[in-house]
């Protein structure tokens, strides 16, 4: 608790100097706060199939345009973080979800993920956030103020059929007795390819350590600026991690408390250092000077000089599509490729990905519950969102999706690879603020400094067990 004050005081100081965020959405560097629907029709965004029968627990469903226009109006906030086919799938949902509830107005704040925690984080702690968010799994602990900072969705059951999401799952979120959050969809990490680059240079797509090397051995050869796959600060914690559960078969964190010893997570460290100088990933220093927030955004993967990545399965159209929609290097083939094998062991864990949650203070607990049901149950918002935030949690939602073959192929087929291979289940703490944030998280300033040499890999592992053990400790 002690920690979490600091930070509270720390955000709150922010605030004070007046470079914190206005409420929960002013989305700077890229993203937007308007009233939901603006630049796209309410019809446009209407037209799909509603034959499905509404699920159970649509509490709304009752209600006639006459009783809706004798309400009086209501507005509501809706916050997101995600890429451009998600902010374009979610403003059409919203407005279909104000076409069929006239006398309510939702508007809506996103951006992207690069800074998005940071900004909400004090929003959600002074409750000034928006009413419906997205959230990531770790804020449930990080920002729930012990229960406190989100409305308890038992206590809305009437409206959001809960009945559909699995009760395991659901526990995840609770807090004190009450659910936090709905779990939108389980997710975990696999690689993506540029076959066309790998043709190119002449080598096969890897799939264990050996052909992992091989093809920094390779791309080098052929082009000093060509690297067979590149991952970032956040991005090697988790491979790393995948690395070490292939080779020892434990999971990162069990109750609480590590499962690897300083030595085995120095050999994880030893074997980052490995990948740079072997040619098989870029430094720290060179995917710096790309000037790019995201890797999906960056120009090399765009245009084929880093030919693989390692990512959610849920980030396969964000991905797919910045490298298919290359101006200087049109027509790349884009394929998922099999998980590398380092041991006896298949490596990788999943999580949920993400969930949806309700401010507690919230003036409009009903709509808000309407607006989250809309998304997560109700045929025509499930169609809508699709699988934009994944593969559904919502068994309602999953069947109705199968039964219109709705959804993108290769997500679902990402899905299904990373649901049948990865043995292990992400800690919540995984993504503590205090780990994670970009730059000051201790992900962040550990492989930085690796990857520079500053630190070797027993100081880095030595710092990374200390810092994850003062998270885990700080519950």
């Amino acid at each position: 608790m002690r920690r979490q004050l600091k930070k509270i005081m720390a955000l709150m100081l922010t605030a004070a100097m007046g470079t914190a965020i206005t409420g929960c959405g002013s989305s700077g560097g890229g993203g937007t706060t308007r009233a939901a629907g603006e630049g796209t029709t309410a019809a446009e965004a209407a037209k799909t199939e509603t034959t499905a029968a509404s699920v159970q627990g649509d509490g709304e469903k009752t209600q006639t345009p006459a009783e809706d226009a004798a309400k009086e109006p209501v507005t509501i906030r809706f916050s997101w973080w995600g890429g451009d086919s998600r902010h374009e799938a979610t403003e059409k949902l919203v407005a279909a979800f104000m076409e069929k509830y006239p006398y309510i107005t939702v508007e809506t704040e996103y951006g992207a993920w690069t800074g998005w925690e940071e900004k909400q984080s004090l929003s959600i702690l002074s409750g000034e956030c928006a009413d419906v968010m997205q959230i990531g799994t770790n804020w449930v602990t990080d920002y729930s103020r012990g229960g406190t900072s989100y409305y308890d969705l038992y206590q809305l059951a009437d409206i959001i059929d809960l009945t559909q999401f699995p009760e395991d799952k659901m526990k995840l979120n609770q807090v004190d007795g009450k659910l936090m959050a709905i779990p939108n969809s389980l997710t975990g990490r696999l690689f993506y390819w540029n076959k066309t680059t790998f043709d190119e240079v002449g080598c096969p797509i890897p799939t264990d350590e050996e052909s992992l090397l091989a093809a920094g051995a390779a791309f080098k050869a052929y082009n000093e600026e060509y690297y067979p796959l590149a991952l970032g600060e956040y991005d090697r914690i988790i491979f790393m991690v995948y690395y070490l559960e292939s080779k020892y078969g434990k999971d990162w964190v069990t109750d609480g408390k590590m499962n690897y010893t300083e030595e085995e997570i120095a050999e994880g460290f030893a074997f980052m250092n490995k990948l740079e100088d072997e040619h098989v990933i870029p430094s720290i220093a060179t995917i710096s000077g790309d000037m790019a927030d995201s890797l999906d955004k960056n120009s090399k993967w765009i245009d084929g000089k880093y030919a693989g990545i390692m990512e959610w399965d849920s980030a396969v159209v964000k991905v797919r599509d910045a490298m298919m929609d290359s101006v200087n290097k049109p027509g790349q083939e884009f394929v998922i490729g099999e998980f590398i094998k380092f041991g006896e062991y298949q490596g990788g864990f999943t999580k949920i990905s993400m969930n949806m949650a309700i401010k507690a203070n919230t003036e409009h607990p009903t709509e808000a519950a309407m607006l989250v049901n809309y998304l997560m149950n109700d045929p025509e918002g499930v169609e809508i969102n699709s699988t934009e935030r994944g593969i559904p949690c919502s068994a309602a939602a999953v069947a109705y999706l199968n039964e219109k073959n709705i959804g993108d192929a290769m997500t679902k087929e990402a899905n299904a690879k990373v649901l049948a291979y990865s043995r292990f289940t992400q800690d919540p703490k995984f993504d503590d603020n205090d780990l994670k944030a970009n730059p000051d998280g201790l992900y962040y300033k550990l492989f930085g400094r690796l990857s520079s040499r500053d630190i070797t890999p027993e100081q880095a592992a030595a710092d990374l067990v200390k810092g994850v053990t003062q998270v885990l400790e700080d519950q």
